[in-house]
């Protein structure tokens, strides 16, 4: 499972003007806002088509949203580190505070094996239980509920990465055998704005 929200963009602005700056053509700057204009839409494009060393530009689109996701998903996902920043859930912190329910895990394709979610959650939350009951809280049944939690588990994290982030993203796990890599893909592909346009020149060359 993968549920992304609150995608926003911003820094179009100074992202248009900085990619004129080689050829000082500011005159013909026409974004305002996250609106590009036809004129900065031209040459978004070529410079993007011309290839990587080109579309400097790209670095300078900034892109915020939220994730909810596995943890084995997420590991994957930390490859993508240069220029990309994350806030998430605390396991630390928030892990024990409740009883774990099925939701907080991405379970879907264990229908045939019910019995083991179920004995995964009885476990998981047995030794909850028994730590929040601890006046002292023990730090080694803490470790232990960390350790026995499994990769499914669903952490949300707020990204704040950049256009060219998201396109290695896109050209490197669309067809990945984790459904979770081609529904980001997806999401992005169909929602982020101006990125299906920024994708299809690039895979045209």
């Amino acid at each position: 499972m993968i549920r992304i929200d609150n995608l926003q963009v911003y820094g179009f602005e100074s992202a248009m003007k900085g990619m004129r700056n080689p050829l000082n053509s500011w005159d013909k700057n026409d974004t305002t806002d996250i609106y590009i204009g036809d004129n900065d839409l031209d040459l978004l494009l070529r410079l993007c088509k011309a290839g990587a060393d080109h579309r400097k530009v790209l670095r300078q689109m900034l892109v915020s949203f939220d994730v909810t996701a596995p943890l084995y998903w997420w590991k994957e996902f930390d490859t993508y580190k240069v220029g990309v920043t994350a806030n998430s859930t605390s396991t630390m912190h928030k892990l024990c505070s409740r009883p774990l329910t099925v939701h907080d895990f991405s379970f879907e394709d264990m229908h045939e094996q019910e019995w083991i979610v179920g004995v995964v959650l009885d476990n998981l939350n047995s030794r909850i239980r028994d730590y929040k009951e601890d006046m002292k809280q023990n730090k080694s049944l803490w470790r232990t509920i960390i350790q026995l939690l499994p990769c499914a588990y669903n952490q949300t994290r707020t990204i704040t990465c950049n256009y060219e982030n998201i396109l290695n993203m896109y050209q490197q796990r669309k067809h990945h055998k984790l459904s979770e890599w081609v529904e980001f893909c997806t999401y992005m592909y169909n929602n982020l704005d101006y990125f299906k346009m920024i994708v299809d020149v690039v895979e045209s060359k």
